[in-house]
């Protein structure tokens, strides 16, 4: 067990060096087996930060992310963080000002996260595959950048199905009503 965990840690570490060697705008932290975002590598990057666009977060056990973390990468254009145990976002998320795409798919948000509706940049929306009822439509339909929403494997209510197709500008993916349970 230690061993795999040293493993995991130095993973970690190589990917960090080589986006502050190479002066990468990518910071690549995929299937690394994060429970939380190693405070270390803040400073590591202390000087890179406004350089990296795009954080791949992706199929780690994350349960949760900073404050810390939205306010340090405010320069981020792509989040992805599909793959984990997320339920709910930091208001913080509303300084990603630059943000044109986020992944959350495949985690366990039971709520929109209308911090993002807030966000002037964001094009998409990628919520596939959470437990969500309840989307804030109108918020939605006022966003000027706004392309794609996908929601499809969300038990959506009956509402939603209603009343967005009228009030959006954008594609907004969504399962056929009888089609709730999980992808095989």
């Amino acid at each position: 067990m230690l061993r795999k965990m040293g493993e995991a840690v130095a993973r970690v570490a190589r990917k960090v060096n080589e986006t502050v060697e190479s002066g990468s705008d990518t910071l690549d932290l995929a299937e690394c087996k994060l429970v939380s975002f190693p405070i270390g590598i803040y400073k590591i990057l202390r000087n890179v930060t406004d350089q990296i666009h795009l954080i791949t977060l992706a199929n780690n056990e994350l349960k949760s992310l900073t404050s810390k973390f939205m306010t340090t990468f405010r320069q981020l254009q792509e989040l992805h963080l599909e793959g984990n145990f997320l339920q709910d976002l930091p208001n913080e998320v509303s300084t990603l000002r630059h943000l044109k795409a986020i992944d959350l798919s495949r985690n366990q948000f039971h709520d929109f996260p209308e911090q993002l509706t807030t966000l002037p940049a964001l094009e998409t929306i990628n919520l596939e595959e959470n437990e969500i009822v309840d989307v804030p439509v109108e918020k939605l339909a006022a966003m000027p950048a706004l392309r794609s929403v996908n929601l499809r494997f969300n038990p959506l209510n009956a509402e939603v199905r209603v009343i967005a197709p009228p009030l959006i500008k954008f594609d907004m993916l969504m399962s056929p009503e009888d089609a709730r349970a999980s992808p095989p």
